[in-house]
């Protein structure tokens, strides 16, 4: 994958690898809970890039009544101001496809070894770039049907073919199980006619609408994790940091970029969270990059009783209007994400329609002229806080358009105790993710009575991104960590806060590994979103991650069950929570990666099961039965390729909560690597209730012997 590294600087070494890396996992610690505050800040339309000190923002000035760009407009007729004080413009430059110089014709190479390969393109050096137009198209392979691509493939090939103008340098990008750079940007029609082509008839792939446990991913504290690209493979938020690697790929270039993004919906379960959301939208805004999103489901008729993908429908919901609420809903979601991605990155979403020709016309429409302005700051503070410009020319009867704001830099080093405290608040109530320092988090339920939960969160840092010191014989390091519980009303109901010191053996190789934290809270049925932020203090780099967690009301559920916990170690313990059994507490693993040589530990609850008629000829006073069965299952593709014997509870195993608490062991050794679905089975048969969960596994080869 040679390219835009080679060709323009881009620094895309980080696609190289699919998706961001890391290193495996490791350690625990607890907290508990409090409140917290949470504010708004601004969001605008358009891109801005910041480069060091100098602040660069693109500004599109058009006739108030023809709409036309304005042209021949010098640096002495814009004023722009940062929270209304003026600033001196330093950097001042009008780009238009319509002064583009071609790029000689004559200077091609291949992107494979040796030049023999058809994909030949013409090098971009960065000058060449200017006045150019360049556009990333961007086809999501996970998330489409195959008639979506064919729509998607002969909209591009179209426009290739009858729009694109000299002035045009298209790249094309692909997710499928990797993310891909297939064409570096060339202004070669047949070479990206032919590229294009390729993707026509392939399948979507991976687990974009498949798997629904309410776990993220795992972790093992004693042996082999998971990276972080092993962690996004199985993540539903998986393209929105595809979408995160391709703009940070893309920062070096200063002129304005656009990315069609073809995609068939994301899709927001429980587990998805905001922060990737805002991280990849704030990778664009850095990289100066506006995001088309283009839903290549086209036109869709919802019908009541749903697609070919669905079960038969029961009940009363086809014919009082609540199935067809539930499935345009359903369908608005995952629309949702696309449009917040356009509409933050100063692009323009296109939906429910079969012709994506306006899509095309847009990016040349909104990339055709502007005016490049930079300021250098005179506030010296880099406190990290939203700034507000505002640009004024002096003509009349024109209309800017520009983006209306920017973050400023952090400094850690020279912040105290306070400052450094306030900085945790404050980006703990920021909208604006912390994205310096990968972190993932997951939340479970357990049921403590009718009206509370009992809810444990996971988060994990791989160790490769915590600078140990050396401290004696000891690897050592500081991470401070804040949280935050907002009920559906916005008011904070719960709080975490912990210094957590790591004082580990080099033996142990940490940075090898992951650092896992756990906390817990109480809390009452309802909807919650949770953010954690947390921060390494050698250099200050600090990480984030949001997530909703909906804890249901049972009282009417026929089957009342709680979160799946997944886990590859269980370790001595003196607790008292529901993760705790016989001595023994289950380490959630939030990755879903496991070894060969390592068990597949299960942990769920079913809560006031029902009871067995007492047989008539039972004694009086004869405590009625209960009579649940479970199992697990193991398939690749169509074929079960494991299951587990079948478990029967016939009592109450948790006193005090009417529960059940069921555990599963899956040894691994029998099973070959690779990715597995599982299906758990669970069957309350004395009042015929069942369910039928799954969740994706990926099962890696053993560990290699250390040598002695």
């Amino acid at each position: 994958m040679t390219g835009w590294v080679r060709r323009i600087g881009t620094g895309f070494a980080a696609l190289a690898m699919g998706l961001p890396g890391a290193q495996p996992a490791f350690a625990q610690s607890g907290g508990d809970a409090s409140s917290a505050q949470v504010s708004n800040t601004p969001q605008g339309g358009f891109v801005l890039k910041m480069n060091g000190e100098l602040v660069l923002t693109n500004v599109v000035a058009r006739d108030a009544k023809t709409g036309e760009v304005v042209q021949g407009l010098k640096q002495s007729d814009f004023s722009i101001y940062e929270n209304g004080k003026q600033q001196q413009i330093d950097t001042f430059d009008f780009e238009s496809v319509d002064k583009a110089t071609p790029l000689n014709e004559a200077t091609v190479s291949g992107l494979a070894a040796g030049g023999n390969s058809s994909k030949a393109v013409v090098v971009a050096k960065p000058e060449d770039l200017r006045n150019h137009r360049l556009i990333v198209m961007f086809f999501d392979l996970t998330s489409m049907q195959p008639e979506d691509l064919d729509r998607s493939v002969l909209a591009a090939q179209d426009f290739l073919k009858k729009k694109m103008q000299p002035a045009d340098l298209v790249a094309l990008v692909s997710l499928g199980d990797t993310l891909t750079v297939d064409q570096d940007f060339t202004a070669d029609k047949q070479a990206l006619i032919n590229e294009v082509a390729v993707y026509n008839g392939a399948e979507g792939q991976g687990f974009a609408s498949g798997a629904t446990a309410n776990s993220n991913q795992v972790e093992d504290t004693t042996g082999y994790t998971p990276d972080e690209s092993e962690y996004n493979d199985l993540n539903t938020d998986r393209e929105l940091f595809a979408l995160r690697a391709v703009a940070k790929s893309l920062e070096k270039i200063t002129e304005k970029k656009s990315l069609l993004y073809f995609s068939g919906g994301i899709s927001r379960d429980g587990i998805e969270n905001q922060a990737s959301l805002r991280a990849a939208i704030n990778a664009a805004v850095r990289a100066n990059l506006a995001i088309y999103s283009v839903d290549t489901r086209g036109l869709q008729a919802i019908s009541p009783l749903g697609d070919a993908s669905t079960g038969s429908l029961r009940g009363s919901g086809a014919y009082n209007g609540s199935a067809l609420t539930n499935n345009m809903n359903a369908n608005f979601a995952t629309q949702e994400v696309m449009a917040t991605l356009s509409t933050d990155t100063g692009g323009k979403a296109f939906f429910d329609s079969n012709d994506f020709a306006p899509a095309f016309a847009q990016v040349e429409r909104d990339t055709s002229a502007y005016y490049a302005v930079g300021f250098r700051s005179t506030n010296p503070l880099r406190d990290g806080r939203y700034r507000k410009l505002t640009i004024k020319i002096n003509r009349p009867g024109v209309k800017l358009e520009y983006r209306p704001g920017y973050y400023a830099p952090a400094d850690f080093r020279h912040s105290g105790h306070e400052d450094r405290e306030r900085e945790l608040e404050e980006q703990l109530a920021s909208d604006l993710p912390a994205t310096d320092m990968a972190v993932y988090m997951d939340a479970m339920y357990f049921r403590l009575d009718e009206n509370r939960y009992f809810v444990p969160v996971s988060l994990i840092v791989p160790g490769s991104q915590i600078p140990f010191v050396k401290g004696g014989d000891k690897d050592k390091a500081t991470l401070d960590i804040i949280g935050t519980v907002i009920d559906e009303v916005k008011r904070p109901i719960g709080h975490a806060r912990e210094t957590v010191k790591l004082n580990l053996d080099p033996s142990l190789q940490a940075r090898q590994k992951n650092i896992q934290y756990t906390t817990s809270f109480n809390l009452p049925p309802g909807k919650y979103r949770m953010k954690f932020v947390v921060r390494e203090n050698q250099t200050g780099r600090m990480g984030s991650f949001e997530a909703e967690i909906a804890l249901p009301d049972m009282k009417k559920a026929p089957l009342k069950m709680s979160s799946i916990v997944l886990a590859s170690m269980r370790q001595p313990s003196k607790k008292q929570d529901p993760l705790v059994r016989n001595g023994e507490e289950y380490v959630p693993n939030i990755s879903h990666v496991f070894r060969q040589d390592q068990h597949l530990y299960l942990l769920y609850e079913i809560y006031a099961p029902a009871r067995e008629k007492a047989a008539a000829d039972a004694p009086k006073g004869t405590k009625a039965g209960i009579n649940l069965l479970s199992s697990l299952e193991l398939i690749q593709g169509t074929t079960k390729v494991y299951e587990t014997p079948l478990v029967q509870a016939r009592a109450i195993n948790v006193e005090g909560r009417d529960a059940v608490a069921i555990e599963l062991d899956v040894p691994l050794a029998g099973l070959k690597p690779g990715s597995y679905l599982c299906q758990l089975n669970v069957i309350d048969d004395a009042n015929g209730s069942f369910a039928f969960p799954r969740f994706a596994v990926l099962v890696r080869e053993a560990a290699a012997p250390a040598i002695p």
